[in-house]
């Protein structure tokens, strides 16, 4: 299986290579390649990601991704939504698990607000908010798979104001029927609150993009964190792991980042992959370490980010070593 690994800026560098060791651990079959995208790429280069780049991640079976820094700069173009729509990657899943919820949100990924048609006058800048009948049937469908095998979905919308989200709705509901998947609807700030205030209520949610990039953000505060939430984003052909916090700036290079999301984001692929199992280890190791107390400063632990990913490799050492 070839891996194509995308360090990116900021603590990507520090997070990365640990999720890379896990995989390695776990499937010594992988063979790993470096992909440079990114800020410092473009500060370097003068482009933070060339066709060139986009090829070698379309020849990987799975995309291993840290994180990317987005300058205020008109003439940057977002790294991450020039991979995500050249790959084709409609698909976000961002599972929430914690104590007190197992939620999987479903995030339409290459539409919306971050459709990349977007254009700046004198006077005013303008970007487009795509909602397209395909668009949503394919996020619908996939959110419908996923729930299919859990309980309940909820469409997350804002359709008493915006016309494009009343056909996002429509066609979630169409496809939920469909598939005999329980569904119901919720506006998506009211959603907001109540996740937060009522988190065991919900267990599939679908939405559009930017409400699904807002929604999990907030959600990770049930959980401790964004260091602690894992993605995936997926095609029909490619697919690309990455954790959901950005690149903190402020805190790399000073061992304080949290290596969990980027873990669980290697786990995230090795199920994709069908390795339930390798998966379930990287999840047994994770909790078999914050047992111990260790933990990163972000989650109210002590442990440098060096410190925690020696526990957590010893961890799955030793669980390997068991079974």
């Amino acid at each position: 299986m070839k891996i194509a690994v995308c360090e990116g800026d900021g603590i990507g560098p520090e997070v990365v290579p640990v999720a890379r060791d896990v995989l390695e651990s776990l499937r010594p079959d992988c063979e790993f390649f470096p992909v440079e995208v990114g800020y410092g790429k473009w500060d370097r280069t003068g482009s933070a990601c060339t066709d060139d780049d986009i090829s070698a991640l379309k020849s990987a079976d799975a995309i291993l991704f840290g994180a990317v820094t987005t300058p205020p700069d008109p003439g940057y173009r977002s790294v991450l939504l020039e991979i995500r729509h050249a790959l084709d990657l409609y698909a976000n899943v961002r599972p929430v698990r914690g104590e007190k919820c197992d939620i999987v949100i479903v995030r339409e990924n290459t539409e919306g607000l971050y459709s990349g048609i977007e254009w700046q006058e004198a006077d005013r800048a303008c970007t487009v908010r795509v909602v397209s009948r395909r668009g949503s049937r394919r996020i619908a469908r996939y959110a419908c798979g996923i729930a299919k095998g859990r309980s309940h979905l909820t469409v997350g919308n804002k359709a008493n104001v915006l016309k494009s989200d009343v056909l996002f709705r429509d066609i979630c509901l169409e496809e939920a029927a469909r598939c005999r998947v329980p569904c119901s609807t919720q506006y998506i700030d009211a959603l907001a609150l109540d996740l937060l205030m009522a988190p065991s209520r919900y267990d599939v949610i679908v939405t559009t993009n930017i409400f699904g990039d807002i929604l999990s953000d907030i959600a990770a505060y049930l959980v401790g964190g964004l260091g602690m939430l894992p993605s995936a984003n997926i095609g029909r052909r490619h697919a690309l792991f990455e954790p959901v916090h950005g690149s903190a700036p402020d805190i790399a290079g000073k061992d304080l980042a949290n290596p969990v999301a980027a873990v669980r984001s290697a786990a995230l692929l090795l199920k994709h992959v069908g390795d339930d199992t390798a998966a379930a280890q990287v999840e047994e190791a994770i909790s078999a370490t914050f047992a111990r107390g260790i933990a990163t400063r972000d989650i109210g632990g002590t442990a440098g980010t060096a410190a925690f990913s020696g526990a957590l490799r010893e961890e799955l050492r030793r669980i390997t070593r068991r079974e």
